[in-house]
Formats: structure tokens, sequence, C-alpha cells
């Protein structure tokens, strides 16, 4: 069984997939995390995220695997470095690379062989487009930004409500506007508004669909 799982930042999508992986039995994979692991390595390495040549050069040529939380790196646990803040805007501009996207997309998709819940912007609609079980979570801007800020103060930060709105809104126009793999929802996905909806609750709603259609 596969099950996809999109959305935009914030919407809730990794936290639900872990959920519905542990209630099914299967492995999780959260696919921005290997973005950030290529993000991460092009820093280390000097690379411009805007380089696609080079950039795409490096997902080709790198082994990612992703395990719930956990992240390696040609055999090298990554995970503690590729959870930093600073790494969401370069992961975005990764994102937007064809040559990184094609490396990642058949990583991926080697991942989901013997079933997966993978949680990401494109896997409905790109990495799995023939599985059954897709869902697209949605959530306001405002609702988003305040999860955001949840996070960032639970780790012993301080979050600047109106700077994550705009970093919000800032990532949603590239994720859906880039020319390759933009967000959207796939046209036979079941969307999910989570605005009112607390965890429990999605997960429920995701597991009742998945049962329905199988």
């Amino acid at each position: 069984m596969i099950v996809a799982i999109d959305g935009p930042a914030g919407s809730g999508k990794s936290a639900v997939g872990r959920r519905v992986a542990e209630a099914l039995g299967l492995p999780f994979v959260d696919s921005g995390l290997m973005y950030r692991a290529i993000a991460l390595l092009a820093l280390e390495r000097g690379l411009e995220p805007t380089d696609g040549a080079a950039l795409s050069r490096l997902a080709h040529q790198v082994r990612l695997r992703v395990e719930g939380r956990k992240v390696w790196i040609d055999g090298e646990d990554y995970t503690d470095r590729v959870y930093s803040p600073e790494l969401s805007e370069a992961a975005s501009l990764v994102g937007k690379v064809a040559g990184v996207r094609l490396a990642l997309v058949a990583q991926q998709r080697a991942l989901g062989r013997t079933g997966v819940v993978m949680a990401g912007r494109d896997i409905g609609t790109v990495v799995f487009p023939d599985t059954l079980h897709k869902f697209f979570l949605t959530a306001s801007v405002e609702e988003r930004a305040r999860r955001r800020a949840a996070q960032i103060e639970a780790r012993g930060g301080q979050a600047d409500p109106a700077q994550l709105r705009r970093e919000v809104e800032e990532r949603d126009r590239r994720d859906s506007q880039r020319s390759v793999a933009p967000m959207r929802a796939a046209d036979d996905a079941t969307v999910i508004d989570t605005n009112q909806l607390d965890l429990e609750a999605v997960v429920g709603e995701v597991l009742r669909h998945i049962h329905e259609q199988s």
C-alpha cells in the first residue's frame, strides 16, 4: 500500500503521515527531508542554491535514506543537522531544480516499493500518481504560521508571527508556481481542511478514507 499525503508548509502532513504510518504498520518518509539534505550538503560544499547543474550532479551522486525523523546521507547520520530552520529557504530553492527533483523522485519511488506513507508536495501528482490513496491537507496562512511559531517556541526559540506569515506566503508562492512539479492537489486526491481539526481528527479522517477505498 502507498499513501501519498501532500500539502503546503504547516498543513500538518508530516505529523499526520507519521501517525497514519504507525496505524497501518508502514514506514513513513518525509520527502521534504531529502531536499533539506541536499540543501545542507550544498551549503557545506559552498554551492549556490541557484546553481542547477552543480546541485543536480550532487543529488545524483549521494544516497539518501529517510526513516521517520531520521536521515542518513551515504550511510552517515545527518538527522541533527537537517532540521535547522535556516535550511527551509535553501531547501525550497533546491526543490525548484529539475535535475534534483529527477534524482530524488527516483529514490523516493525506490523507498515505496514495499509500501510506504510519504508526505511532500508532489507525492500524489509526480512520485506516485497511480496510487489509490492520495490526500492533500490545507489550512489558512494564519493557522499555518501559528503552527510554525509553536514549533519554534517548543524548541526554545523566539517566533515573529508577522515574519512567519510572510515566509509561509512566499513558500506557497514559490512551491505552487515553480515550473517543475508545482505543488497542487491531484485531481483524484481527497482534500482535507485542517483549520478546525486537531491531529487525531485528521488522522482519523485519512484512515477512514483509506479503509473505504481499500
